[in-house]
């Protein structure tokens, strides 16, 4: 008896999980994403409208990702630390510095709060995190 019921059990132990994996991804492949109720539409992979590929992002871009990426990681102050250090190293950066301020500025808002965020506050670029700060916590 024992030895019947252990081998039920590994059976389903095995099938169980290929059969829910399935299952969910059926159910995933056939919601209506378009936002057309009516009609069922089935998820599939098509190179029709593939568009042409992305240029490659300008070194400013680059570096406004890598420290919003740092900023959500560490804190905004490892973040600004880094923005001086490049700007710095690299002079070229220098006119895109209080933009990419105001970015990490509005996404430390998100983040943490705008109390906590002014917290991180300093004399990078001139003002433009604290700018930033202040314009996400008014909502602009």
């Amino acid at each position: 008896m024992t030895h019947t019921a252990r081998r039920i059990g590994r059976t389903l132990a095995l099938v169980l999980p290929v059969v829910l994996v399935l299952s969910g991804t059926l159910a995933v492949s056939t919601v209506p994403w378009a936002g057309q109720a009516s009609q069922s539409q089935m998820l599939t992979a098509s190179a029709e409208n593939v568009a042409a590929p992305a240029e490659p992002l300008a070194p400013q871009d680059v570096l406004r990702e890598k420290l919003l990426t740092e900023l959500q990681v560490k804190d905004p102050a490892v973040a600004l630390t880094h923005l001086q250090r490049e700007v710095e190293a690299r002079p070229s950066l220098a006119e895109h510095c209080m933009s990419i301020a105001r970015a990490l500025g509005r996404a430390a808002v998100d983040h943490y709060g705008p109390a906590r965020a002014q917290r991180f506050s300093r004399p990078v670029c001139d003002t433009s995190f604290a700018t930033g700060v202040s314009q996400q916590a008014m909502g602009h």
